[in-house]
């Protein structure tokens, strides 16, 4: 499954990555904090959750609001 990362940007494309990636990347390094962009679906970050939840760690999921309109927010999850 892929799903692509948070801007840096406004205008900039979002990276795509794969979810096997992540996995790895939080096994090395015990917790994390990820950051996902507003294109990803939400059916596709609760998947996200459930795989990350399945691989045994404690996830918090939420959307982050950085301006005021309706579609400025990005996705953040914490695995621990």
């Amino acid at each position: 499954m892929d799903v692509l990362l948070a801007r840096k940007e406004l205008n900039e494309k979002p990276k795509k990555v794969q979810l096997s990636k992540l996995i790895e990347e939080l096994k090395e390094a015990g917790e994390r904090i990820f950051y996902f962009d507003k294109d990803n679906s939400h059916k596709d970050m609760m998947a996200l959750v459930d795989t990350i939840e399945a691989e045994g760690y404690n996830v918090y999921f939420r959307e982050v609001r950085y301006g005021l309109a309706d579609d400025e927010y990005m996705y953040e999850v914490h695995a621990l």
